[in-house]
């Protein structure tokens, strides 16, 4: 059990440092130019992900994400012990990542972000991301973990573009990313929103996958 949680601290902690280090190096290189931003971040995020879930999957399942663990826990494949100890450790791991994103590019360890993400839009956003990416996992799941893994990440590379939100679909992710003032950033007033949005994405996504696959529950 140790090891598992620490696997989920870990992993959550690498996927924020992707995820805001190359927010910052991408708008450093940009010029400006928002859209060579996004797709340094995307392109990032999703070969890390990959890579993560690779390697932590045989460890933990690498669920890096609060919306998966709960769905785990509502399916009773994870016990409430199991996934409070997981949740725990997403949120420290989140945070630590973003702190080592600061700490590489030289900036403030903890910040406030001024980004405003609080449209109706942007949470409609949310919870397709998150409903997108959880009923991913959950039809794909009986199959290889490299499967697993290509499936999740090439969905969050996609969502990165079609989603107005640019795809958070993670209560862990979307806290810690209040905490940076740089491109990967959202207010800490919207926050709340957000993870109500996915974690009604998550409730709609298992609806689904329950009538679209009802023998994947028995």
């Amino acid at each position: 059990m140790i090891q598992r949680v620490a696997a989920e601290a870990l992993g959550t902690a690498l996927l924020l440092a992707i995820v805001v280090g190359s927010g910052i190096m991408g708008q450093n290189l940009a010029a400006g130019n928002n859209a060579v931003a996004l797709l340094a971040n995307t392109i990032a995020t999703g070969a890390g992900l990959f890579t993560l879930i690779t390697v932590f999957g045989p460890i933990s399942g690498a669920h890096f994400n609060p919306a998966v663990t709960v769905a785990a826990v509502i399916q009773r494949s994870l016990r409430v012990k199991e996934a409070a100890a997981f949740l725990a450790a997403q949120f420290v791991g989140a945070c630590a990542g973003v702190f080592a994103a600061h700490a590489m590019f030289g900036l403030p360890l903890v910040q406030a972000s001024s980004h405003a993400r609080g449209t109706v839009g942007e949470c409609l956003g949310e919870v397709i991301a998150t409903f997108g990416l959880l009923l991913t996992i959950r039809l794909s799941s009986r199959g290889p973990l490299a499967h697993v893994a290509g499936a999740v990440s090439l969905w969050i590379t996609a969502a990165y573009w079609f989603t107005s939100s640019t795809s958070f679909a993670n209560p862990a992710v979307t806290f810690a990313r209040s905490l940076t003032d740089t491109f990967a950033g959202i207010a800490p007033n919207h926050v709340m929103a957000f993870i109500a949005s996915q974690f009604l994405g998550m409730a709609l996504a298992l609806a689904t996958a329950r009538w679209l696959a009802p023998t994947e529950d028995k």
